[in-house]
Formats: C-alpha cells, structure tokens, sequence
C-alpha cells in the first residue's frame, strides 16, 4: 500500500474522532464531513466496501444538516425571543449552570442586579433548548448597555442573538433611543455590524445601535 494512502486513511480516522470532541455543532459537522469524506475514499481504494458506504451515508447525513443548519440560522422561526425578569428563578438557573463559560464572555457580569438596577433579560429559544441570553441596563437618557449577549457552545457558530435586535419594538417600549455595547473584542466586530452596530467615540471602543419603531431593522 502506498505511504500516502496510508497517512490518507489515518487522517480520515483521526477527523471522525477529533469532530467527536467539539462543542460546537457547525464545528462538529464540519470535521465529520470532512474525515467521513476521506474515509470514504480510502476505503473505495483499498476495496472494504462496508466501511465505503457507511462513510459515503455519515457523509450524506452531513451535508443535509449542514444545509439545514445554515438555511436556519437566520431564521426568525426557529428562534423565539422570550422576554423575563432579571430575577426569573429559570434564568438564574442558565446563569448559574453556564457560569465559567460566562465569565470568559463577559468577565465582569453579575447575575443578580444590584439595588435600584433596572435591566431586561431575554431568552433566546431554539425549540425547548435555551441557545442565548441577552441583559441589557437602563443607563438613563434613552441609553441601554447591553450587559451581557451570550451563546451556548453548541450555538456559537451562528448568532442567535440578533433575534433580539431584530425586535426592535421591545426596547423602543422600554424607552430605549439605542443600545450600546461599552466594550467589544474583536472577535465580536463582524457579528455586531451585521446586527447594526456601529463604532463611536474618538477610539471607536463602543458600538452603538439605533432604536427604530416596531417593525425596523
């Protein structure tokens, strides 16, 4: 058997298994593909036609929830935004559960708001699975800071949260002008400009969006 072939076989099998280990559901899928791909072919070569077809049909299964996955994830009917208090006993309860995970998202975030703090919390639904949460701070003068816009790992790879943003009528009821995001990393950029974000200020360290009437962008 030549060399190459054999590195080709070894790749295929080590993709399956690293795509095993990933959190993230788009990462997954990828990695499946990909090695299920290479396995396929590499045991077409070599002649195990068992393994070539059940590679050939996780291959197939991939790129449909591939497919599916990506047709969804702007999908305002997949996703439901659901409003509750900052002191909902279920919220609380995601917060505590995904609180190391939190904490690298937004280090500085508490949970419970302090005295005379007011803030809007929003669940963002995928079916019965919590995929988001989004707390924003009345800061006066029209003005909410967003405090936290957090996805679950599985859910990482899409933006679920512009579900929020999208409804722009729940924060123009609330008296909002525009929301503000005070501090954004850069990996954040993209997501915020394609939910209409803006930079402001001289350093452009905060990002701003405008609050229109119910049925805006």
């Amino acid at each position: 058997m030549f060399p190459w072939l054999e590195i080709a076989g070894w790749t295929g099998s080590i993709l399956v298994v690293l795509s095993l280990t990933q959190a993230r559901v788009l990462r997954f899928r990828w990695l499946n593909l990909i090695g299920s791909l290479v396995a396929t072919a590499y045991n077409a070569i070599v002649g195990i036609w068992p393994f070539a077809a059940m590679n050939a049909a996780i291959s197939l299964i991939n790129i449909y929830w591939l497919w599916r996955l990506n047709r969804e994830r702007h999908d305002a009917a997949v996703y439901e935004v659901i409003e509750v208090a900052p002191d909902d006993a279920y919220l609380l309860h995601v917060l505590r559960t995904h609180a190391a995970d939190i904490a690298g998202v937004a280090p500085g975030f508490v949970a419970v708001p302090g005295p005379g703090e007011e803030r809007s919390a929003f669940l963002v639904q995928r079916g019965d699975e919590t995929v988001g949460v989004v707390e924003v701070r009345d800061a006066g003068d029209g003005t909410g800071v967003v405090e936290l816009d957090w996805v679950t790992k599985r859910f990482r790879d899409f933006t679920p949260g512009e579900f929020v943003y999208r409804r722009s009528g729940i924060f123009a009821a609330k008296g909002f002008r525009r929301v503000v995001v005070p501090q954004v990393g850069p990996g954040e950029l993209a997501y915020l400009r394609s939910v209409g974000f803006r930079p402001e200020g001289p350093d452009g360290g905060a990002w701003v969006r405008d609050v229109v009437a119910e049925g805006g962008r």
